[in-house]
């Protein structure tokens, strides 16, 4: 049986967990089995799984330490380094969630290469020692936005370095609809047989971002502020449908 180790912070809960609950949900299929327990200030994400499923095993936890790096850890570097001036909350949050994602597919490559799957990492270890080409490179990114904070006070000139950011995010999926109820938003892709989990507005922009999808199909309820300010960060890949103009069929919404 081949084993891996990863340690992680306490400090670091919602890390520890989204390790163990990614991994317990795509390495069952090959035989695996993953624990997770807490001792000495880590948390410790035991992987066990038979020698001939290895390399599929090690693809998985691969591909969960990058989301891991490229999302929780480059979001608290943002924190600690990021100085913008004061806007509404919902584009601040916008603007974090597309550095995030900008220039995405080198940070996957800088961790991938210097990542080695052998019985034990330790990621924080790993984060501070193995990729400093990568916290430099997140660095440079940072100081561009901070030396500029003076000029990005304009609400137009924010705007315009946001709209830049996401039109140059990967696209991640061709088309998504965007359906809203009484509860919240909806998303359905061609990727996901079934829609997600109710969105709040902060949850919808986020994973819009997240996704960074050539076309929006918006089925709102009511002309509010967010079919307006996803207009203005998305433009032309969105298309608007008001409730007018929409039918409810089973907690989706279609055009008649």
């Amino acid at each position: 049986m081949w084993e891996l180790s990863i340690s992680v912070s306490s400090k670091k809960l919602e890390v520890a967990k989204f390790i163990y609950q990614t991994l317990k949900t795509q390495t069952t299929e090959f035989g695996s089995v993953v624990t997770c327990y807490e001792e000495f200030d880590q948390f410790f994400i035991l992987i066990g799984c038979p020698n001939e499923e290895q390399a599929r095993v090690k693809m998985a936890i691969e591909r969960c330490v990058i989301k891991v790096i490229c999302n929780f850890y480059k979001e608290h570097f943002l924190a600690e380094n990021l100085r913008l001036p004061l806007h509404e909350n919902l584009s601040l949050m916008a603007f974090k969630k597309a550095l995030i994602n900008f220039d995405k597919e080198t940070d996957f490559y800088i961790i991938s290469k210097n990542l080695q799957l052998s019985k034990n990492l330790h990621l924080d270890s790993f984060y501070y020692f193995r990729l400093k080409a990568l916290r430099d490179k997140w660095a440079e990114l940072i100081s561009l936005a901070n030396e500029n904070s003076d000029y990005l006070t304009s609400s137009e000139a924010f705007f315009d370095l946001l709209k830049f950011l996401i039109d140059n995010l990967e696209i991640c999926e061709e088309e998504i609809d965007v359906f809203e109820d009484e509860n919240g938003y909806h998303l359905k892709s061609d990727s996901a047989e079934n829609p997600q989990q109710t969105l709040s507005k902060e949850g919808l922009v986020s994973s819009l971002i997240d996704l960074s999808p050539k076309k929006i199909n918006f089925f709102c309820r009511s002309d509010d502020n967010t079919a307006g300010f996803l207009s203005k960060i998305f433009e032309e890949r969105i298309n608007v449908c008001y409730n007018k103009n929409v039918e409810k069929v089973d907690k989706f919404s279609i055009l008649k």
